[in-house]
């Protein structure tokens, strides 16, 4: 497990570019059988990439719980969310089997002893993104399909920013502890996303990019809105974005991401919004 511990906004002025992106950005998610897991003490994220090939993949496969944790299974004290980006699988929840097509969404309640992962098919084998918050109590673990998520039309092709939030861990659609998931898709002719760009200083969040285009990447802007910066980001990576930070992108072409957020509210109008005339 890769550990990231938390830079202030005044360090990460001096930082340069490698360790801009040494610090914030997941380059690599998905590899056979492999639980690729990033810790981060901004909130206690965990990001998880699992890709089943050869073999069903349990969730703790090659971590060391009780030193990562102090507990004695990966979900004792945690919640999970995940989306599907690749080809069908299924997801076993303490024997209960889920059937997850592309872009469906599994959350797991904390308590959950036993995940296992696997794929329907090797050739084209499913992909699970996770994200895992810290919980204090259990609710439903429930698989949402896209047609169940909370559709919020944004922006207009005028700004380049036309796009649809797909809301499924989200207080309007299942109560969790403090995860909330979802998923933005940008309409054809739109790069832009998340404008005007804010902060919430109570909620972190960690950005999950994918279907970017073959020789397309993403501009990820962070940072104080008054000095950001910027990191160049290709497909299925993620980035991890502290509180204190924006979080705002724009792609050489339109491309969908997945946000997930953690900390001491679920108050999505709780931000503080920057003027783009005020960016510097």
């Amino acid at each position: 497990m890769d550990i990231r511990y938390s830079c202030n906004q005044r360090d990460f002025k001096r930082y340069t570019t490698e360790e801009t992106r040494r610090e914030f950005l997941i380059e690599k998610l998905f590899v056979a059988d492999t639980v690729c897991a990033t810790y981060s003490h901004v909130d206690r994220m965990v990001t998880v990439g699992i890709m089943p090939v050869n073999e069903v993949v349990p969730l703790d496969k090659g971590i060391d719980i009780w030193h990562n944790f102090g507990t004695a299974y990966f979900l004792e004290r945690r919640e999970l969310g995940m989306f599907n980006v690749g080809g069908a699988g299924k997801v076993t929840v303490d024997g209960t089997v889920y059937e997850l097509g592309y872009k469906d969404c599994l959350y797991i309640t904390m308590g959950a002893k036993e995940v296992l992962f696997a794929s329907d098919d090797k050739a084209h084998p499913a992909k699970y993104y996770i994200v895992s918050a810290p919980a204090h109590r259990s609710y439903e673990t429930k698989l949402l399909k896209i047609a169940d998520a909370a559709k919020k039309p944004l922006g207009a092709m005028e700004t380049s920013n036309k796009r649809t939030i797909n809301q499924f861990i989200h207080p309007s659609v299942l109560k969790t502890c403090q995860l909330s998931m979802g998923m933005t898709v940008l309409e054809p002719g739109s790069v832009w996303n998340t404008m005007p760009a804010h902060t919430h200083e109570r909620r972190m969040e960690v950005y999950f990019y994918f279907e970017v285009p073959e020789n397309n990447v993403v501009f990820h802007m962070m940072g104080e809105g008054q000095e950001t910066r910027h990191i160049v980001m290709q497909n299925e990576q993620a980035v991890i974005s502290p509180s204190w930070s924006i979080h705002a992108g724009a792609g050489t072409s339109n491309y969908t991401f997945i946000w997930a957020m953690g900390g001491e509210n679920q108050a999505f109008d709780d931000m503080d919004e920057i003027p783009t005339t005020q960016l510097r």
